[in-house]
């Protein structure tokens, strides 16, 4: 008997390392996660270890495969995707630091770390051509600016190092052994002009790092290929032992984890009916918020990263916009109010996490009504690490007004609904933004472990005005990586193919009319009142 043919994805995360078992089909057989560790030293400093994350990797791969009881010769195809952090190691894939030299083992610069903020200043001071496509902004979560700021603060390190990785090709290398990197990755944040497969010499040369440009840029990046590309020959023995599989199973080319959750949504049928991937927007809603509309012709949208071509979805550009913090917005908001710790405590007894906590006791009180009146008189901007679009300003800070003096549940409950409302209103600023220069969507697709609430979704339907969609799958990163396996196994002829044949859309929620979206309208020009307040006050 033939056995059946199955798809890992693996996800790697700010917090954890998560692997997912599919069948051709996209339905989920296992999963597994383990937690990784964050160093924090300050709020602008971010850092991981590439060693603990490997280890991550590994456990929670064994644990999927345990779990479900599966022979490891099951698994056809292996994809990554993961975090857009940047890895430093040496030429025997050793790391190195990159801060503290007595913590080598933290060689890592994690996406949210922003110490490369005066190095990204004076990157766009310099207004090079490549900017265009990144919104005519870089940001400091992207990885010149990094680079820039290694080479600045630990000379030693940054000529010692022999690869510059993206988390994500950083695992597809200690998977397989090819140096080859991803489209999506290098794209979309190392500057790599996709729809002209090369890099611009000029841009490193004027922003101070000639050496990887004279290098052929064999330390970033000298062979780039599409997401979803067999690498090397497969597994290699020592990656094929950690992780409990089979030395030559395919690996593919890998993705950035937001990118992944578009993969395994955008292109899901919807009634029997293939999907339109042009007329979605893919909102990947994490710790941080992604959001990915994918155009025939490319779109420059001030403020929104791209557009990258092949970067998502092959063959089409990628405008890539979103929130630095979002999942983390809530959770550091409602942390603020007296009454969190008691809430948190009932949130435990009850097996949930706070936010989903507050989310049950929302549609509780509100099942059919207007939910932003529980807010009513209480707004929030929620840009505590910046705005990410469309602005890409990274020291906007958060701005909360209405608050009063008082400190039960229900006013809890009301400052997270703000706040969720203060999200879905940012969204909607992304939404506008790109309909302006010509990109019109008609429905957000979303995903990621801070929307799987009915309560959240449909709040940010009326926030935005729009239809909002839930893909059938609850895990729509890991099944965009397991694509990316499916694809490099030779299983489905291309990433498109596999994404149409894999997943399938969900529930949706339309935007409510009549007072509610009136309403909506007036929160939505105090939101943008206060954050252009909020501008003034720090500029």
């Amino acid at each position: 008997m033939t056995k059946p043919k199955l798809f890992l994805g693996i996800d790697v995360g700010t917090g954890s390392a998560r692997a997912g078992i599919f069948d051709a089909s996209g339905k989920l057989i296992s999963t597994a996660k383990a937690a990784i560790q964050l160093f924090r030293e300050d709020k602008n400093i971010a850092e991981q270890s590439s060693n603990d994350i490997w280890r991550a990797v590994c456990t929670c791969v064994k644990d999927a495969l345990a779990n479900a009881l599966i022979d490891p010769s099951s698994i056809a195809g292996i994809g990554f995707d993961a975090t857009c952090s940047l890895v430093v190691v040496d030429s025997g894939g050793n790391p190195l630091p990159v801060g503290d030299i007595a913590k080598p083992e933290r060689n890592i610069i994690v996406w949210m770390d922003h110490r490369a903020k005066e190095q990204a200043k004076r990157i766009n001071a310099m207004g090079h051509d490549v900017l265009r496509y990144v919104g005519n902004r870089i940001s400091p979560e992207m990885e010149t600016p990094k680079l820039l700021w290694l080479k600045e603060n630990s000379p030693d390190i940054f000529t010692k190092a022999a690869h510059f990785f993206d988390l994500t090709d950083f695992l597809t290398w200690r998977a397989t052994g090819s140096t080859s990197r991803s489209i999506c990755t290098t794209t979309c944040k190392w500057t790599f002009l996709g729809h002209e497969r090369r890099w611009d010499e000029s841009y490193f040369r004027q922003i101070g790092m000639a050496e990887l440009a004279d290098e052929g840029f064999e330390r970033i990046g000298k062979n780039i290929v599409d997401a979803g590309t067999p690498l090397g020959a497969g597994l290699v023995d020592q990656a094929a032992f950690d992780l409990g599989l089979i030395a030559g199973t395919p690996v593919a080319a890998g993705l950035i984890d937001a990118h992944a959750g578009g993969v395994g949504t955008v292109g899901a049928a919807s009634n029997g009916v293939s999907a339109n991937v042009t007329s979605r927007l893919a909102y990947v809603f994490g710790t941080s918020a992604c959001t990915m509309t994918s155009t025939v012709e490319p779109a420059f949208v001030s403020g929104v990263w791209g557009p990258y071509y092949s970067a998502m979805v092959p063959g089409l550009w990628l405008s890539e916009a979103g929130q630095s913090a979002a999942g983390a917005a809530i959770d550091l908001l409602i942390s603020f109010h007296p009454a969190s710790a008691q809430a948190a405590e009932a949130a435990n007894v009850a097996g949930m996490g706070l936010a989903a906590y507050l989310s049950s006791k929302v549609e509780d009180i509100v099942p059919k009504l207007d939910i932003a009146l529980i807010a009513n008189g209480l707004h929030v901007v929620p840009e505590f690490l910046g705005n990410r679009a469309p602005f890409a300003d990274p020291d906007a800070r958060a701005i909360i007004a209405g608050l009063d003096m008082d400190t039960s549940e229900a006013s809890l409950l009301r400052l997270y609904v703000a706040g969720i409302c203060g999200l879905g209103y940012g969204l909607r600023q992304i939404v506008d933004a790109q309909k302006e220069q010509g990109v019109e969507v008609t429905t957000i697709v979303v995903s990621g472990g801070a929307a799987q609430s009915n309560m959240v979704r449909q709040l940010l339907a009326d926030a935005t005005g729009m239809e909002v969609a839930a893909p059938v799958t609850d895990e729509p990163v890991l099944l965009g990586s397991a694509m990316l396996g499916a694809t490099a196994a030779g299983h489905y002829s291309s990433l498109t193919a596999a994404m149409s044949a894999m997943s399938a859309m969900g529930k949706t929620y339309a935007p409510a009319e009549g007072d509610v979206r009136g309403n909506h309208a007036r929160r939505y020009e105090a939101f943008k009142l206060l954050q252009s307040v909020g501008r003034t006050l720090n500029s």
